[in-house]
């Protein structure tokens, strides 16, 4: 997860991204992978893929895994340590969804962010 975190301040500092941005991105980056990590029981040999594009003002970053099951939003009460990540997707990010990968192995959850127009 820190690699992924890492390659992505390095390609949004590339784009000239707003700091804002970027620091969302990586935070929301970040849950997905966690979720994809912790939930997505894949098997052996297969690997956890993100891939980010920037395109026409938005900011698009997905995350795949070999695990077709859709990730659930959860109520996390106060006292719960985990269960927010998607809470946070869902409230930070201008969009997001989940779409089965083609192919039929795993699946795809994406965000995406508005960029400042001139950024990028």
């Amino acid at each position: 997860m820190g690699r992924a975190r890492t390659l992505l301040r390095e390609q949004a500092s590339s784009w000239d991204l707003p700091p804002e941005v970027t620091e969302t991105a990586t935070l929301l980056l970040s849950e997905l992978m966690t979720n994809a990590y912790r939930h997505a029981k894949v098997s052996p040999g297969r690997e956890i893929w993100t891939r980010c594009v920037l395109k026409a003002g938005l900011l698009h970053i997905a995350v795949s895994d070999a695990n077709a099951t859709p990730p659930a939003p959860r109520h996390a009460c106060p006292e719960d340590e985990s269960g927010r990540g998607l809470a946070l997707v869902a409230t930070l990010s201008d969009d997001w969804g989940t779409e089965l990968r083609p192919g039929g192995i795993g699946k795809r959850v994406w965000f995406e962010l508005a960029v400042a127009r001139g950024a990028g």
